[in-house]
């Protein structure tokens, strides 16, 4: 890993869970080309990784993250080959996210506005202090989030994600909660409690179970009902004959914990 991936994303593992902090404060955090390459090889590195069950997606100070770098982009208002560069790479870690193999949790302070809200829109689970604002504000200097728009209306209703896209007004967290952007709002104070004893639970689970769960989320959300249930059926009918299958079934039958083998 390059010395720039080491100081725009900070990684550290503990206990199965690998915290990915955003670690440009003085920027806001702001996903320019650089951050995003720091983050996209941070995310492959993390998702072979045997040590990491869960991810926690953080950043540093007081902004969570405020979008694309509006600087680094005026620098390049006539290279329209930089701008399909920038969104392409963007929606690449998006996407990065979705396909992890590991749950990432979103760990919400500050301020996440443009492609910062859509990088928690795009994470699996988000729990936001209570202090926590989230916009995607594109509208108001006449860029809609075009990109942040796919993340945000597969997590809350067409219209709500209609209203955050068309006023770019702030919504806050208690009202992210309502709409289903982020899963629990806790006073500041608690984040770290909050988003730690979530992400404990998820990496007591058989990594090849979460695997295998949240591949077939994604993929049954784009498919007919009835093409739905023949896939997560056959899914179902694949992950009984794993070894963590049948040994949960046996633990459980047994009232004991289960000896997880991920596999």
């Amino acid at each position: 890993m390059s010395e720039q991936s080491e100081a725009l994303v900070k990684k550290v593992t503990d206990n199965g869970i690998t915290t990915l902090t955003l670690n440009q404060p003085e920027r806001r955090n702001s996903l320019s080309v650089a951050m995003l390459e720091a983050l996209s090889t941070e995310l492959e590195s993390v998702s072979d990784d045997p040590e990491t069950r869960v991810v926690v997606l953080a950043a540093a100070g007081k902004v969570f993250c405020a979008g694309h770098d509006l600087r680094e982009v005026r620098e390049q208002f006539d290279s329209h080959e930089f701008q399909l560069k920038l969104f392409n790479l963007c929606s690449k870690v998006m996407q990065q996210i979705v396909n992890l193999p590991k749950p990432v949790i979103a760990r919400v302070a500050g301020v996440a506005t443009a492609a910062g809200c859509q990088l928690v829109a795009s994470c699996d689970l988000a729990v936001a202090a209570d202090t926590a604002r989230f916009a995607t504000p594109g509208v108001n200097i006449g860029l809609f989030c075009s990109t942040p728009m796919v993340a945000l209306s597969r997590n809350v209703s067409r219209k709500h994600a209609m209203e955050m896209l068309l006023t770019g007004e702030m919504v806050d967290a208690i009202k992210a909660e309502r709409l289903g952007l982020v899963n629990q709002v806790v006073d500041e104070q608690a984040l770290d409690e909050a988003v730690y004893r979530l992400a404990k639970t998820i990496a007591g689970k058989s990594g090849f179970t979460l695997r295998i769960g949240k591949e077939a989320f994604y993929k049954q959300l784009e498919m007919g009902l009835a093409e739905a249930y023949d896939y997560t059926s056959e899914v179902m009918a694949n992950n009984m004959q794993a070894a963590d299958a049948q040994e949960g079934i046996c633990a459980f039958l047994e009232k004991r914990e289960p000896d997880w083998k991920d596999k």
